[in-house]
């Protein structure tokens, strides 16, 4: 009797995974690129009831009907004011016209105009470009908003603190804006302090279990900009913790401070990711006072993440890499691409565009790095070239195309940023900025391990069993 129960409690548990494997065969695929279905298909059919519980806890980007009906209220605010701020100062740069679609595509994708009158400046040093922020709190007026993804505990959190919470001593609001996971262990002291110093901080996206306004844990907010006075700007890679924030990892990022009228665009996503966690507008007209030119460039944000379904990064960076004609080059800490970007540098390279990828020789994240690897033997064949840095922890996040056009923000080339973060990109429409850009790529070359194809293909069985393994879950990472 205790045979037979058994065995039918096993028959029923063989067709109820056979039942989710075929349910799923047919709903995963939806609204799903063809790299994703294969993952999660693939780890469905190995474990049908852990697959199906990882998937409906991470598997769809999907975003209450409050957040999307937020977030429409935020496009329209962002249309609106752009009317008074943006359009005034829009712009249609001249380009070859191969690249003339990816610039359209730019300004369709997000809610901002290329705008001009703008001065862009690239700070390539770690502390450098913490000393300039600080400068610049300390001679702030009016308010000051900072949005990371991760604020350390340490002593460059505390120290961006410090002069934050002297800036509200002369009567400047300061408004911070924290990733809830990305942030966690300054939450315990540093947000109480600067709390305590009168500085508004909010976390973005938290999770909490059975809660109506709990996240995901695996959509977060990625973003690094700094809003000063709505007349300069920081947005890039670095985020406001220690270089050697990882144990046996010194960090090197690439950041741009930014003036002139793009610097409110910056100030409408910063407005916008507050709007979402407060749904409250901030009525001070000074945070949207009349632009002022302060050079001749000419730029303009392109935000992306779960609420923007057309995944606007990868979107522009692949249009951008099919208009290429000279030269593309890649910067970024993590590069697990899907097929549209490969197919377009390996399509590139047959046109005769010399494509560069600069990635770091040491990886952070074990998982991630060996999916990465996986990739190297077919992009060395199709004649891409491949850059490992040494001398440091490359987190820098860029783009550049022709030499005419650069792309500068938090998002790495992955699948996670390109789908599941909140991102923040600034293009930059100006030669001078491309060719500064290029200094710091040469240099990257130069203290970097240029990869040959023979060489590769000799690495061990063992590594390249590994590294093949990982890319079957690339889409989960």
């Amino acid at each position: 009797m205790e045979f037979l129960y058994v065995v039918n409690w096993a028959f029923v548990f063989y067709v109820s995974e056979w039942a989710i494997r075929l349910v799923m065969l047919f709903y995963v695929p939806q609204r799903r690129n063809p790299g994703a279905a294969r993952t999660w298909l693939l780890f469905i059919f190995v474990m049908p009831w852990i697959g199906l519980l990882i998937y409906a806890i991470l598997g769809r980007a999907h975003l209450t009907r409050r957040r999307m009906e937020l977030h429409e209220k935020v496009s329209t605010f962002i249309k609106t004011i752009g009317k008074d701020f943006f359009t005034p100062h829009s712009t249609n740069p001249h380009f070859p016209e191969e690249l003339v679609q990816a610039i359209q595509l730019a300004k369709n994708l997000g809610d901002f105009p290329i705008v001009e009158g703008n001065q862009f400046e690239l700070l390539p040093s770690y502390h450098g470009s913490i000393d300039r922020l600080v400068a610049d709190i300390a001679a702030s007026r009016h308010h000051v908003h900072l949005l990371y993804y991760l604020v350390g505990d340490d002593n460059t959190g505390n120290r961006v603190a410090n002069a934050l919470i002297q800036a509200v001593k002369r009567g400047v609001h300061c408004r911070v804006l924290i990733d809830s996971l990305g942030s966690k262990r300054a939450r315990r002291r540093l947000v109480p302090k600067m709390r305590a110093g009168g500085i508004e901080v909010l976390e973005l996206l938290p999770v909490r279990f059975f809660h109506p306004n709990s996240w995901r844990m695996d959509l977060r907010n990625h973003r690094k900009l700094a809003v000063i006075d709505a007349q300069i700007g920081y947005v890039g890679s670095q985020n406001l913790v220690d270089a050697n924030f990882k144990e046996g990892i010194t960090f090197e990022e690439l950041v741009l401070r930014v003036t002139g009228p793009v610097v409110l665009e910056l100030q409408a996503v910063f407005l916008a990711d507050r709007y979402f966690e407060r749904e409250a507008v901030l009525s001070d007209p000074g945070l949207f006072p009349a632009p002022e030119r302060t050079g001749t460039m000419s730029g303009q944000l392109l935000p992306s993440g779960p609420g923007y379904p057309q995944a606007n990064t990868l979107r522009l960076i692949v249009a951008l890499v099919h208009g290429a004609r000279q030269r593309v080059v890649i910067t970024t800490p993590y590069f697990i691409p899907d097929e549209a970007l490969l197919l377009a540098m390996e399509t590139a390279v047959m046109r005769g565009v010399e494509v560069h990828l600069v990635l770091s020789a040491k990886a952070d994240q074990i998982l991630v790095g060996l999916a990465q690897r996986s990739f190297y033997g077919g992009l060395l064949r199709a004649g891409v070239h491949i850059h490992l840095y040494k001398k440091r922890f490359l987190h820098a996040k860029h783009l550049s195309i022709d030499d005419s056009i650069v792309l500068i923000g938090s998002s790495n080339m992955d699948i996670r940023s390109f789908t599941l973060n909140a991102e923040i990109s600034m293009i930059v429409y100006d030669k001078q900025i491309a060719a500064e850009l290029r200094a710091i790529q040469e240099r990257y070359f130069a203290k970097a391990e240029r990869l040959n194809l023979e060489k590769w293909q000799k690495r061990w069985f063992l590594a390249k069993l590994l590294q093949n393994t990982a890319r079957l879950v690339d889409s989960l990472l």
